[in-house]
């Protein structure tokens, strides 16, 4: 049996939006699956999501769980219904570019939390290095904070504001 029109065309888009998502560090099927949900007009179920996109409702509630702490996707209330629904984010540029910054912050932060412990172990046992070398090493480390510092700068300052 073939697709209608309207599916062929969804799934197109749905295929070429995935792949602009997993640039943002999504999975593929967390990828698809978030494309899938911001294209349907509605929100889904697990079991929906599943029949969909030919998936187990495991995959599915691991993928939505992982949308879900980006912010991507909202668990919806339905009154009567057991089943959790799930909508996708309408604020797509929003929702994405503070997710990814706030990962990069995050990371960011840590990688210089981390340099600056090694500076100060180096500063607690330069008796133990010679001093020409360490010389190098503290002028390279303190360059190499002061990049990551820039960085998380940069992407505070790109965080997008609400409106």
């Amino acid at each position: 049996m073939k697709q209608p029109r309207t599916e062929q065309l969804t799934d197109k888009i749905m295929q070429e939006f995935a792949k602009t998502l997993e640039m943002f560090d999504l999975s593929p099927s967390e990828a698809r699956l978030f494309a899938y949900l911001y294209i349907s007009e509605k929100a889904l179920t697990l079991d929906e999501m599943a029949s969909a996109l030919g998936k187990s409702k495991t995959s599915m509630s691991t993928n939505i769980r992982s949308l879900s702490d980006l912010n991507l996707v909202t668990r919806i209330w339905k009154k009567g219904v057991r089943k959790d629904h799930y909508q996708a984010n309408s604020q797509l540029f929003k929702a994405f570019m503070n997710s990814y910054i706030s990962r990069w912050v995050d990371a960011t932060s840590h990688q210089k939390q981390s340099l600056k412990e090694i500076n100060l172990s180096i500063d607690e046992n330069k008796s133990a290095y010679s001093s020409e070398e360490i010389k190098t090493i503290e002028e390279r480390l303190e360059d190499i904070i002061d990049f990551h510092r820039r960085i998380e700068l940069l992407f505070k300052e790109m965080k997008v504001e609400e409106k």
